[in-house]
Protein backbone atom coordinates (compact mmCIF):
# COMPACT_ATOMS: atom_id res chain seq x y z
CA UNK A 1 0.00 0.00 0.00
CA UNK A 2 1.80 3.04 -0.93
CA UNK A 3 2.28 5.91 1.51
CA UNK A 4 0.00 8.85 2.12
CA UNK A 5 1.59 12.64 1.92
CA UNK A 6 -0.26 15.21 3.71
CA UNK A 7 0.57 18.53 2.34
CA UNK A 8 -0.45 21.78 4.06
CA UNK A 9 0.57 25.27 2.60
CA UNK A 10 -0.14 23.26 -0.60
CA UNK A 11 -1.74 26.50 -2.73
CA UNK A 12 1.61 28.33 -1.61
CA UNK A 13 4.59 29.10 -4.29
CA UNK A 14 6.62 26.05 -2.59
CA UNK A 15 3.13 23.76 -1.94
CA UNK A 16 2.43 24.27 -5.82
CA UNK A 17 5.77 23.04 -6.32
CA UNK A 18 5.80 20.28 -4.41
CA UNK A 19 2.25 18.89 -5.25
CA UNK A 20 3.42 18.90 -8.82
CA UNK A 21 6.84 17.00 -7.91
CA UNK A 22 4.90 14.14 -5.71
CA UNK A 23 2.27 14.22 -8.73
CA UNK A 24 5.20 13.02 -11.20
CA UNK A 25 6.29 10.41 -8.80
CA UNK A 26 3.18 9.05 -8.31
CA UNK A 27 2.72 9.72 -5.05
CA UNK A 28 -0.83 9.78 -3.41
CA UNK A 29 -1.45 13.00 -2.05
CA UNK A 30 -3.86 15.17 0.36
CA UNK A 31 -3.38 18.85 -0.23
CA UNK A 32 -4.92 21.02 2.25
CA UNK A 33 -6.04 24.56 1.25
CA UNK A 34 -8.12 27.63 2.94
CA UNK A 35 -11.75 27.19 2.20
CA UNK A 36 -12.33 29.07 -0.90
CA UNK A 37 -8.70 29.65 -1.92
CA UNK A 38 -8.71 29.99 -5.70
CA UNK A 39 -5.11 29.64 -6.16
CA UNK A 40 -5.63 26.05 -5.28
CA UNK A 41 -8.07 25.21 -8.35
CA UNK A 42 -4.96 23.73 -10.47
CA UNK A 43 -4.15 21.56 -7.52
CA UNK A 44 -7.30 19.27 -8.33
CA UNK A 45 -6.19 18.70 -11.75
CA UNK A 46 -2.63 16.97 -11.01
CA UNK A 47 -3.07 13.39 -11.11
CA UNK A 48 -3.02 11.63 -7.43
CA UNK A 49 -3.68 14.73 -5.80
CA UNK A 50 -6.93 15.50 -3.77
CA UNK A 51 -7.87 18.64 -2.50
CA UNK A 52 -8.50 18.92 1.48
CA UNK A 53 -10.15 22.18 3.03
CA UNK A 54 -8.80 23.00 5.99
CA UNK A 55 -6.95 25.77 8.51
CA UNK A 56 -4.56 24.76 10.38
CA UNK A 57 -5.39 27.51 12.86
CA UNK A 58 -8.47 24.83 13.84
CA UNK A 59 -7.28 21.71 14.83
CA UNK A 60 -10.73 20.53 14.36
CA UNK A 61 -10.82 21.29 11.10
CA UNK A 62 -7.75 18.92 9.97
CA UNK A 63 -9.99 15.62 10.35
CA UNK A 64 -10.35 14.76 7.02
CA UNK A 65 -6.48 15.65 6.19
CA UNK A 66 -5.26 13.00 8.52
CA UNK A 67 -8.34 10.51 8.56
CA UNK A 68 -6.40 7.07 8.06
CA UNK A 69 -8.95 4.47 7.89
CA UNK A 70 -6.95 2.01 5.83
CA UNK A 71 -4.04 2.16 8.38
CA UNK A 72 -1.77 3.91 5.55
CA UNK A 73 2.01 4.83 5.96
CA UNK A 74 1.42 8.81 6.46
CA UNK A 75 4.11 11.05 5.73
CA UNK A 76 3.51 14.97 6.69
CA UNK A 77 4.85 18.00 4.95
CA UNK A 78 3.96 21.37 6.60
CA UNK A 79 4.64 23.93 4.19
CA UNK A 80 1.74 26.39 5.64
CA UNK A 81 3.10 29.66 7.06
CA UNK A 82 2.67 33.32 5.96
CA UNK A 83 5.57 34.89 5.08
CA UNK A 84 5.47 38.55 5.74
CA UNK A 85 8.29 41.79 5.71
CA UNK A 86 5.33 43.84 7.49
CA UNK A 87 7.52 46.20 9.70
CA UNK A 88 4.65 46.07 12.22
CA UNK A 89 2.90 42.93 13.99
CA UNK A 90 0.33 41.09 12.02
CA UNK A 91 -0.76 38.42 15.13
CA UNK A 92 -2.30 36.04 12.48
CA UNK A 93 1.82 35.39 11.17
CA UNK A 94 2.12 34.30 14.82
CA UNK A 95 -0.89 32.45 14.74
CA UNK A 96 -0.02 30.50 11.50
CA UNK A 97 3.83 30.34 12.17
CA UNK A 98 3.52 29.01 15.82
CA UNK A 99 -0.03 28.15 16.67
CA UNK A 100 -0.47 26.29 13.15
CA UNK A 101 2.62 24.14 13.42
CA UNK A 102 1.62 23.10 17.28
CA UNK A 103 -1.91 21.71 15.79
CA UNK A 104 0.09 19.83 13.15
CA UNK A 105 2.60 18.28 15.61
CA UNK A 106 -0.20 17.15 18.39
CA UNK A 107 -2.17 15.48 14.98
CA UNK A 108 1.31 14.14 13.78
CA UNK A 109 1.98 12.58 17.59
CA UNK A 110 -1.65 11.50 17.73
CA UNK A 111 -2.08 9.56 14.48
CA UNK A 112 1.57 8.50 14.91
CA UNK A 113 2.77 9.61 11.63
CA UNK A 114 5.90 7.98 9.69
CA UNK A 115 7.82 11.32 8.81
CA UNK A 116 7.02 15.12 9.33
CA UNK A 117 9.45 17.44 7.07
CA UNK A 118 8.84 20.90 8.23
CA UNK A 119 9.70 23.79 6.58
CA UNK A 120 11.58 26.34 8.33
CA UNK A 121 13.41 29.86 7.12
CA UNK A 122 16.98 30.69 7.20
CA UNK A 123 15.59 33.43 8.63
CA UNK A 124 14.84 31.33 11.97
CA UNK A 125 19.08 30.86 12.08
CA UNK A 126 20.27 33.54 14.45
CA UNK A 127 22.63 36.33 11.82
CA UNK A 128 26.37 35.28 12.26
CA UNK A 129 28.80 38.77 11.61
CA UNK A 130 29.82 39.43 8.06
CA UNK A 131 32.29 37.63 6.38
CA UNK A 132 31.14 34.51 8.28
CA UNK A 133 29.43 31.79 6.57
CA UNK A 134 25.97 30.55 8.35
CA UNK A 135 25.62 26.55 8.74
CA UNK A 136 22.55 24.89 10.69
CA UNK A 137 21.84 25.82 13.89
CA UNK A 138 20.60 23.28 16.95
CA UNK A 139 18.90 25.81 19.38
CA UNK A 140 16.21 28.55 17.88
CA UNK A 141 15.66 31.52 20.14
CA UNK A 142 13.01 34.01 19.22
CA UNK A 143 14.91 36.78 20.34
CA UNK A 144 18.40 35.67 18.69
CA UNK A 145 16.65 36.84 15.27
CA UNK A 146 15.11 40.32 13.87
CA UNK A 147 11.48 40.65 12.62
CA UNK A 148 8.31 39.29 12.97
CA UNK A 149 8.62 36.42 10.44
CA UNK A 150 12.16 35.47 11.76
CA UNK A 151 10.90 35.26 15.63
CA UNK A 152 7.66 32.75 14.53
CA UNK A 153 9.99 30.97 12.37
CA UNK A 154 12.56 30.33 15.40
CA UNK A 155 9.95 29.88 17.51
CA UNK A 156 8.17 27.17 15.07
CA UNK A 157 11.39 25.47 15.10
CA UNK A 158 12.15 25.08 18.27
CA UNK A 159 8.73 23.28 19.06
CA UNK A 160 9.78 21.04 16.34
CA UNK A 161 13.03 19.92 17.47
CA UNK A 162 11.34 19.50 21.12
CA UNK A 163 8.57 17.05 19.57
CA UNK A 164 11.59 15.20 17.59
CA UNK A 165 13.77 14.99 20.21
CA UNK A 166 10.58 13.74 22.36
CA UNK A 167 10.32 11.06 19.46
CA UNK A 168 8.41 12.32 16.96
CA UNK A 169 10.41 11.61 13.29
CA UNK A 170 10.73 14.85 12.37
CA UNK A 171 13.50 17.09 10.47
CA UNK A 172 13.38 20.80 9.13
CA UNK A 173 14.62 22.52 6.18
CA UNK A 174 15.49 26.09 5.72
CA UNK A 175 14.93 27.53 2.08
CA UNK A 176 16.42 31.03 1.47
CA UNK A 177 14.78 32.90 -0.73
CA UNK A 178 12.20 31.34 -2.92
CA UNK A 179 12.10 32.41 -6.46
CA UNK A 180 10.59 30.51 -9.81
CA UNK A 181 7.78 29.50 -11.52
CA UNK A 182 4.19 28.49 -9.92
CA UNK A 183 3.41 31.08 -8.05
CA UNK A 184 -0.18 31.86 -8.44
CA UNK A 185 -0.55 34.41 -5.73
CA UNK A 186 1.66 37.18 -4.86
CA UNK A 187 5.16 36.21 -3.62
CA UNK A 188 7.25 39.25 -3.24
CA UNK A 189 10.24 38.40 -5.30
CA UNK A 190 7.54 37.33 -8.25
CA UNK A 191 6.04 41.14 -7.37
CA UNK A 192 9.13 42.34 -8.38
CA UNK A 193 9.99 40.74 -11.29
CA UNK A 194 6.23 41.39 -12.83
CA UNK A 195 7.04 45.23 -12.01
CA UNK A 196 10.22 44.87 -13.69
CA UNK A 197 8.97 43.43 -16.77
CA UNK A 198 5.19 45.69 -16.82
CA UNK A 199 7.73 48.49 -16.84
CA UNK A 200 7.10 49.76 -13.23
CA UNK A 201 10.50 49.96 -12.16
CA UNK A 202 12.42 53.07 -12.46
CA UNK A 203 15.38 52.45 -10.01
CA UNK A 204 16.13 49.53 -7.46
CA UNK A 205 17.86 49.77 -3.90
CA UNK A 206 21.04 48.50 -3.14
CA UNK A 207 22.00 45.39 -1.34
CA UNK A 208 21.01 41.50 -2.26
CA UNK A 209 20.26 38.24 -0.64
CA UNK A 210 20.54 34.20 -1.25
CA UNK A 211 17.62 33.01 -3.63
CA UNK A 212 17.00 29.36 -4.61
CA UNK A 213 14.55 28.15 -7.40
CA UNK A 214 11.38 26.55 -5.76
CA UNK A 215 11.80 23.30 -7.64
CA UNK A 216 15.31 22.60 -5.66
CA UNK A 217 13.74 23.49 -2.77
CA UNK A 218 10.99 20.98 -3.45
CA UNK A 219 13.38 18.63 -4.32
CA UNK A 220 15.54 18.60 -1.77
CA UNK A 221 12.32 18.55 0.75
CA UNK A 222 11.41 14.95 -0.57
CA UNK A 223 15.44 14.23 -0.02
CA UNK A 224 14.86 15.31 3.47
CA UNK A 225 11.79 12.72 3.51
CA UNK A 226 13.94 10.32 2.32
CA UNK A 227 17.86 10.33 3.93
CA UNK A 228 17.51 13.26 6.57
CA UNK A 229 18.20 12.25 9.74
CA UNK A 230 15.46 12.65 13.00
CA UNK A 231 16.16 15.72 14.60
CA UNK A 232 18.28 17.21 11.86
CA UNK A 233 18.54 20.62 10.34
CA UNK A 234 19.36 21.46 6.44
CA UNK A 235 20.01 24.23 5.42
CA UNK A 236 18.32 24.82 1.25
CA UNK A 237 20.10 27.91 -0.36
CA UNK A 238 20.76 28.69 -3.76
CA UNK A 239 23.54 31.82 -4.44
CA UNK A 240 23.61 35.55 -3.19
CA UNK A 241 22.92 38.25 -6.19
CA UNK A 242 22.24 41.93 -5.62
CA UNK A 243 18.89 43.24 -6.35
CA UNK A 244 20.54 45.50 -9.61
CA UNK A 245 22.78 42.02 -10.81
CA UNK A 246 19.10 39.99 -10.56
CA UNK A 247 17.18 42.70 -12.74
CA UNK A 248 20.78 43.33 -15.11
CA UNK A 249 20.05 39.47 -15.82
CA UNK A 250 16.25 40.26 -16.47
CA UNK A 251 17.16 42.67 -18.86
CA UNK A 252 19.70 40.68 -20.58
CA UNK A 253 17.12 37.49 -20.45
CA UNK A 254 14.16 39.86 -21.97
CA UNK A 255 15.33 42.85 -23.06
CA UNK A 256 13.65 45.23 -21.45
CA UNK A 257 14.70 48.54 -20.19
CA UNK A 258 18.03 48.16 -17.87
CA UNK A 259 17.43 49.83 -14.67
CA UNK A 260 20.30 52.04 -14.15
CA UNK A 261 19.79 53.79 -10.49
CA UNK A 262 20.26 52.21 -7.68
CA UNK A 263 18.97 53.71 -4.29
CA UNK A 264 20.94 54.18 -1.58
CA UNK A 265 19.58 51.99 1.64
CA UNK A 266 19.34 55.06 3.71
CA UNK A 267 16.72 56.62 1.12
CA UNK A 268 15.39 53.46 0.99
CA UNK A 269 14.86 53.74 4.80
CA UNK A 270 13.39 56.83 4.66
CA UNK A 271 10.88 55.78 1.91
CA UNK A 272 9.92 52.67 3.09
CA UNK A 273 6.57 53.77 5.20
CA UNK A 274 5.56 55.62 2.02
CA UNK A 275 6.38 52.15 -0.32
CA UNK A 276 4.33 49.84 2.41
CA UNK A 277 1.22 52.55 1.87
CA UNK A 278 1.34 52.89 -1.87
CA UNK A 279 1.35 48.95 -1.82
CA UNK A 280 -1.39 48.65 0.52
CA UNK A 281 -3.92 50.73 -1.62
CA UNK A 282 -3.02 48.84 -4.80
CA UNK A 283 -3.34 45.42 -2.67
CA UNK A 284 -0.22 44.23 -4.15
CA UNK A 285 2.68 42.72 -1.25
CA UNK A 286 4.90 46.20 -0.46
CA UNK A 287 8.62 45.59 -2.42
CA UNK A 288 10.17 46.77 0.24
CA UNK A 289 9.37 47.77 4.04
CA UNK A 290 12.01 48.77 6.65
CA UNK A 291 12.71 44.71 7.53
CA UNK A 292 12.99 43.79 3.70
CA UNK A 293 15.85 46.81 3.65
CA UNK A 294 17.29 44.74 6.35
CA UNK A 295 18.05 41.79 4.75
CA UNK A 296 19.17 42.65 1.99
CA UNK A 297 22.10 44.46 4.05
CA UNK A 298 22.64 41.58 6.35
CA UNK A 299 24.89 38.40 5.84
CA UNK A 300 23.07 35.93 3.24
CA UNK A 301 26.23 33.87 2.96
CA UNK A 302 24.45 30.73 3.59
CA UNK A 303 26.00 26.94 3.21
CA UNK A 304 23.77 24.15 2.29
CA UNK A 305 27.11 21.74 2.13
CA UNK A 306 25.41 19.78 4.23
CA UNK A 307 22.19 19.29 2.60
CA UNK A 308 24.33 18.15 -0.51
CA UNK A 309 26.25 16.09 1.14
CA UNK A 310 23.58 14.20 3.31
CA UNK A 311 20.80 14.31 0.97
CA UNK A 312 22.60 15.11 -2.66
CA UNK A 313 20.61 18.32 -3.28
CA UNK A 314 22.01 20.53 -6.12
CA UNK A 315 20.69 24.14 -6.69
CA UNK A 316 20.20 25.36 -10.44
CA UNK A 317 22.02 28.09 -11.69
CA UNK A 318 19.83 31.37 -11.41
CA UNK A 319 19.51 31.93 -15.14
CA UNK A 320 17.46 28.93 -15.26
CA UNK A 321 15.32 30.02 -12.79
CA UNK A 322 14.66 33.55 -13.56
CA UNK A 323 14.31 32.87 -17.43
CA UNK A 324 11.65 29.72 -16.31
CA UNK A 325 10.04 32.25 -14.17
CA UNK A 326 9.61 34.56 -17.36
CA UNK A 327 8.44 31.87 -19.57
CA UNK A 328 5.91 30.33 -16.74
CA UNK A 329 4.40 34.10 -16.18
CA UNK A 330 3.97 34.46 -20.08
CA UNK A 331 2.52 31.15 -20.42
CA UNK A 332 -0.11 32.51 -17.40
CA UNK A 333 -1.00 35.87 -19.18
CA UNK A 334 0.08 37.91 -16.45
CA UNK A 335 2.67 39.41 -18.85
CA UNK A 336 2.53 40.50 -22.43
Amino acid sequence: MRALYLLTGAAGHLGTALAHQLSELGCSVRALVLPGDANAAHLAALPGVEVICGDICDAKSLAPLFANPEGREIIVIHAAGIVSIASRHIQSVHDVNVGGTKNILALCRKHKVKRLVYVSSVHAIPEAPAGTTICEAQQFDPSAVCGLYAKTKAEATQCVLDAARAGLDACVVHPSGIIGPYDYGHGHLTQLILDYLRGRLTACVKGGYDFVDVRDVAAGILACRERGEAGACYILSGQYISVQDLLFRLHQLTGKRAIRTVLPLWFARLTAPLSELYYKVLRQPPLYTAYSLYTLSSNAAFSHEKASRQLGYQPRALDETLLDTVRWLKQQRRIP
